[in-house]
């Protein structure tokens, strides 16, 4: 079962960097993400592959094909930059073809020796084990975490947020004093009759 998630993850993954459509670059994207939770799953790590189903696919990739599908993209524009960027990619793809080769080689290497992990206990739960180790051995790290992203929020929308000039602006706790004698006035006036010839 590895080996066949592992092919379309492989497969999947090209597909994203060499499509020509971006619509079918993020599908071939959701393939790759559920394939990895595939792996997860195996790995006996279940709440990471269903975390990694429920955010990237079901939240990040919708958003990913709907700003794709509703932008007009211009192909040949994106295409402009390739080499340039071309030596960077050629040395991190390197780098990653390395690191697997010395994966799948590593019964000649002697990477192999290390003892496996032990077996889980009956009634092990992956999902309780991770939230007590976040909650008690690493509860300041993941606090300051929620804190850097609070303040990259916050500062994400002070550098967009754009004042007009011109703008028109109400103030609702003037609107709510407002009384009924400051907005209409009655008057009374005599009934005209007219002439009467």
């Amino acid at each position: 079962m590895f080996w066949f998630f592992a092919a379309i993850l492989v497969f999947a993954s090209l597909r994203v960097i060499t499509a020509r459509n971006p619509v079918h670059a993020a599908l071939f994207l959701v393939l790759a993400f559920c394939t990895s939770a595939g792996i997860w799953i195996q790995l006996e790590a279940e709440f990471l592959g269903i975390v990694l189903v429920l955010v990237y696919v079901g939240a990040v990739m919708v958003l990913f094909l709907f700003v794709v599908m509703m932008l007009d993209i211009n192909l040949t524009r994106l295409r402009e930059g390739f080499w340039g960027y071309f030596p960077v990619g050629a040395v991190v793809a390197l780098l990653l073809v390395t690191e697997m080769a010395l994966v799948l080689a590593g019964p000649y290497f002697g990477l192999t020796e290390a003892p496996p992990p032990p077996p889980s206990p009956a009634g092990y739960s992956n999902t309780k084990e991770l939230g007590r180790l976040l909650y008690t051995d690493y509860v300041y790290p993941f606090e300051l975490a929620a804190v850097i992203l609070l303040v990259a929020i916050v500062a994400a929308i002070a550098l967009t947020l754009r004042r007009r000039k011109h703008g028109k602006r109400m103030d609702p706790a003037q609107q709510i004093r407002v009384r009924r004698e400051d907005r209409v006035r009655m008057v009374s006036m005599p009934a005209d009759k007219g002439d009467q010839a």
